[in-house]
């Protein structure tokens, strides 16, 4: 039998659940300063896009392409940033970031630009509950 799929410590600290589209979990970055998801595709130890076969490959694209459309409709951003860095956490993570032109960070890359500042509960709520409609997850 295959392992389990498990979600890495870090990102499972560091963000809030959204839920599972049909490859990926979805999160929220639980950072109010930049609305920011994560896709992680739900496959055990695996580390790079290169390691799914070529059907997740598509499947992986689509969800990415989805869930920039649904920020991208939520937020009205000037820019989507997508990466797969995993340079501190191994697992197969993608971010999908909305950048606007007057973010502290821009035109720089987000990461360690400015420290991570916290949704309120409400907000976060709200923002998950908006995803999940755009992106139908139950």
């Amino acid at each position: 039998m295959p392992p389990a799929f498990t979600l890495h410590p870090q990102l499972a600290g560091d963000s809030l659940p959204i839920g599972d589209l049909a490859l990926s979990h979805l999160r929220l970055l639980n950072d109010a300063g930049f609305p920011w998801l994560l896709l992680i595709p739900r496959h055990p130890d695996i580390s790079e896009i290169i390691e799914l076969d070529e059907a997740d490959r598509t499947l992986l694209m689509q969800e990415i392409a989805a869930a920039s459309q649904a920020l991208k409709a939520l937020t009205g951003c000037d820019k989507l940033n997508v990466a797969a860095l995993g340079n501190m956490v191994p697992q197969l993570h993608i971010h999908v970031i909305a950048r606007f032109k007057g973010d502290p960070a821009w035109p720089k890359p987000v990461w360690g630009q400015v420290p991570a500042r916290p949704y309120a509960e409400a907000v976060a709520a709200d923002l998950i509950s908006q995803l999940r409609r755009l992106l139908s997850i139950s």
